[in-house]
């Protein structure tokens, strides 16, 4: 496929995949981005499009997914650095662990907030976590135990992320 043919079959629908485009992505100018990346994959198969019977279906198709895939991995992006924001600490000083574990168990949903602040911070036992809450104590230690591995788990990534950064300095 030349250059003439594929302004004539591929290029005329650049409008139709912008606006397309627009429908996923926050703004235009990710959009135009995003049509820009499509048009180029487009021109690098160009010989292969002559299989292809719409192929402005195929270049609606291309563009949604490329625009999911992109809309994925800045969720995945997102998620990272909020949680290496939470926990970005230049060595394992005891003062920034407890602030870590302070704003971790901030972010708990509110019964695990609660009964991991009253357990692990105030030291009370479980009777009287009971009668401060009115809850059961069948359901302070499951709440309990969900917000403790819940940090267990979040601090597990900072300190594993930080043991590597530190190895990857060294080396």
């Amino acid at each position: 496929m030349n250059q003439e043919t594929f302004k004539a079959n591929i290029f005329i629908h650049k409008d139709k995949l912008f606006r397309f485009a627009c429908r996923f992505m926050v703004n235009q100018q990710d959009a135009f981005d995003l049509v820009q990346e499509v048009l180029m994959k487009l021109w690098e198969i160009r010989d292969d499009l002559q299989g292809i019977v719409n192929t402005e279906a195929f270049a609606m198709r291309m563009t949604k997914n490329m625009a999911l895939n992109k809309i994925s991995r800045e969720c995945v992006k997102a998620r990272y650095e909020s949680e290496y924001r939470l926990g970005h600490q230049q060595d394992h000083d005891p003062a920034l662990t407890k602030d870590i574990v302070l704003r971790l168990i901030d972010s708990l949903p509110e019964k695990q907030r609660l009964v991991m602040y009253l357990r692990d911070i105030e030291e009370y036992d479980i009777v009287t976590i009971c009668e401060l809450t009115g809850m059961e104590e069948n359901a302070i230690r499951v709440n309990l135990s969900r917000a403790r591995n819940t940090v267990k788990g979040v601090l597990s990534k900072i300190f594993d992320y930080e043991e590597r950064r530190i190895r990857a300095i060294k080396s």
